[in-house]
């Protein structure tokens, strides 16, 4: 019994050693405060919604792609 916890206390020992050597990932840049959200909007045709800024334009409304615009087309 006391071999086991000595082999216990002798793997815990490793294995907080090998984890002593891992950095952690930087966490993932975050939007600046200040910055206002994205004005999201509908696509005519298949209802997709993106940000304003991607969306094109076309003669009954936006659309996501210009697929979808030829087609609101004709």
């Amino acid at each position: 019994m006391k071999l086991f916890v000595l082999l216990l206390a002798l793997a815990l020992g490793v294995w907080l050693w090998s984890r002593r050597g891992q950095r952690k990932a930087p966490p993932p840049a975050a939007r600046p405060k200040d910055a206002a959200p994205a004005d999201m909007v509908e696509c005519a045709v298949c209802g997709l919604h993106l940000p304003r800024t991607e969306a094109l334009t076309g003669p009954q409304g936006l659309y996501c792609s210009t697929q979808h615009r030829q087609q609101a087309k004709g």
